[in-house]
């Protein structure tokens, strides 16, 4: 079973250029007008097609979960690697769970995590954690583990 998304993009090659850095892996189709990403891990079939009218929801973010904290530290080199700025995150609470993550925003503000949960927590955050912090790294006041 595999997750399908499509996502508007006012710039489809700076969002090709992401989603195949976020993914490690090239498009499945890239044209002009359209590129799929096709992810056996995750599973994940990510269309990509330009709009003008891209303009997605601040409050939210996308989320990749990871086996382990290598894969994270695996995505924070890619991401670093391809010059795009990420927010590390080692061992904070967030969501009730201890996590390991970096944070990352594609061409048109999308939020995206790729995580891993060390343990399961009774706490739903740090007091001190950037948890769901925006593309500034300062702390947001939205609630992210809603």
């Amino acid at each position: 079973m595999k997750t399908h998304i499509s996502l508007p993009t006012r710039d489809l090659s700076a969002s090709v250029a992401f989603y195949r850095t976020l993914l490690d892996s090239p498009p499945a189709k890239h044209y002009d007008d359209y590129a799929l990403f096709v992810a056996e891990r995750p599973g994940l079939e990510l269309a990509l097609a330009p709009s003008s009218h891209a303009r997605p929801d601040p409050s939210a973010h996308f989320g990749i979960a990871v086996e382990d904290a290598d894969a994270v530290n695996k995505a924070v080199a890619r991401l670093q690697s391809a010059g795009l700025p990420v927010d590390v995150e080692t061992e904070k609470i967030c969501c009730y769970a201890r996590q390991s993550k970096v944070w990352s925003t594609d061409p048109d503000g999308r939020r995206w995590e790729v995580y891993y949960v060390i343990e399961e927590t009774e706490q739903a955050m740090d007091t001190d954690s950037p948890c769901c912090a925006n593309d500034t790294g300062a702390n947001s006041p939205r609630n992210c583990c809603a």
